[in-house]
């Protein structure tokens, strides 16, 4: 199988789970990618983790005004980031569903 063969992978953003295996766990989207573009959003979901977990510490300091909060910048825009990549690469049925939250990517 060469590296730029897609696959099929099921996709849960909320834990950033990526499975190969549709009966793992919960999911929410399908999506047929290649090795790359699962990389890619590996990488998002962990940017986001990373962005959650420094949002967490910044909001247990009441001093720090929530407009200065770059944590939270942080994840929303790899959340952005994630659902423009699951929408090119999902079935019509998570494209569907993505455009119903109003994030569909510009």
């Amino acid at each position: 199988m060469t590296e730029d063969q897609k696959k099929t992978y099921y996709i849960s953003v909320a834990p950033g789970e990526i499975s190969q295996v549709k009966t793992a766990s919960p999911w929410d989207f399908k999506i047929e990618a290649t090795d790359e573009e699962i990389i890619q959003l590996r990488e998002y979901f962990d940017q986001m983790h990373s962005s959650d977990v420094q949002a967490f510490f910044r909001a247990h300091v009441p001093y720090i005004q929530h407009h200065y909060d770059r944590p939270s910048d942080g994840y929303d825009e790899m959340m952005k980031k994630a659902y423009a990549l699951i929408y090119k690469l999902g079935d019509e049925e998570a494209k569907q569903h993505i455009q119903t939250l109003g994030i569909v990517p510009e």
